[in-house]
């Protein structure tokens, strides 16, 4: 498990993973869809965990 420095985000939203990563948007649901990245529902927003981002940049899963 990954140390969330100071200042930096616990979680993206897909607009901001896509830009995080330069990944498009329909690649990241396409991920999610797979399991090979997790999201989380929090209401009605879809929500990515920074860890998850580095897992999969990382090749962890």
């Amino acid at each position: 498990m990954h140390d969330t420095p100071a200042g930096a985000p616990l979680a993206y939203s897909i607009k901001e993973a896509c830009r995080a990563t330069s990944l498009g948007r329909t690649r990241i649901f396409q991920l999610i869809a797979s399991g090979r990245l997790e999201a989380v529902k929090v209401g009605s927003r879809t929500l990515i965990p920074a860890q998850a981002l580095h897992k999969l940049l990382e090749g962890d899963q």
